[in-house]
């Protein structure tokens, strides 16, 4: 290559205007990407409600000397995505338990801010019942869900050719009914207990909101994707400019020495003929 930009300057002129055209073509599509009115970003109401009035159904096993305490709470199952359950005032060694017959995704990680490289997408479990365990009546969380899909819960993206169609695939997304959607919450105390744990049972639904075309500042994006092409074809350009420089320099060099040389030889000759 450095015989190549040597011997044909033409060459140098090819690359450069190649590497221009494709620099403009390239940070062109990225722009005509960004603006691209195809995705829509649909948004959500969620309705939280709260039981904490429901009375407990209590049992008591004499043979195992065990006291289990039972609520039964009906959830609105419209759009139905969170069910999440908190016990306190529990006693040592209590067993907590979230049953519902139609499923429910949970997992211990679920609800932890702290929890690292978790997703509940690839980790969650479908089970009819969850459980909890008070080791010192500490208090318990049970966080779980209806569904592991994030379109679902919250906002999300849709990709269609005009707002109304957008609107359509949203909804179909949304929309869901959870059934049966009674859930059921037992905790179970050692001993013949006669003051139950307090329990609180958080259900979330979610509606549809609004939807809207996604876009961005398509000036600033498109000043970013021009730079991130140009920064990439400099790591091809800048070492095919040093080369071709570095032979430029060693060709002036060479012919530089020539020069001399051949000054030098006819410095001799024309001393020679002097001296003769």
């Amino acid at each position: 290559m450095q015989k190549a930009l040597a011997q044909n300057p033409n060459l140098l002129r090819t690359l450069l205007g190649l590497s221009f055209t494709l620099i403009f073509l390239l940070a062109y599509a990225v722009y005509g990407a960004t603006i691209s009115p195809s995705y829509y970003v649909y948004e959500t109401e969620n309705v939280s409600t709260i039981d904490a009035d429901t009375e407990p159904t209590k049992l008591y096993d004499v043979q195992e000397n065990e006291t289990t305490w039972r609520w039964t709470m009906s959830a609105d199952g419209d759009n139905l995505t969170w069910v999440n359950l908190t016990a306190t005032e529990l006693s040592r060694e209590s067993t907590i338990r979230l049953t519902n017959s139609a499923g429910l995704y949970s997992h211990s990680k679920l609800g932890d801010p702290d929890a690292e490289d978790f997703a509940c997408e690839e980790k969650c479990y479908q089970n009819s019942t969850h459980e909890g365990y008070s080791e010192d009546g500490e208090d318990v969380k049970i966080f779980s869900m209806t569904t592991t899909d994030p379109g679902r819960r919250d906002n999300g993206t849709v990709y269609a050719k005009s707002l109304g169609s957008a609107e359509e695939k949203a909804r179909d997304i949304i929309e869901y009914f959870h059934s049966p959607s009674v859930i059921i919450v037992e905790i179970t105390e050692k001993g013949n207990r006669t003051t139950s744990p307090n329990v609180e049972l958080q259900t979330v639904n979610e509606d549809f909101s609004d939807i809207e075309v996604f876009s961005i500042d398509a000036g600033t994006e498109f000043l970013w994707a021009l730079a991130a092409v140009v920064g990439c074809f400099s790591m091809i350009l800048i070492p095919s400019f040093t080369i071709y420089f570095a032979a430029q320099a060693k060709e002036r060099k060479a012919e530089l020495k020539l020069q001399q040389a051949e000054d030098n030889v006819d410095s001799s000759i024309d001393s020679s003929d002097q001296a003769n």
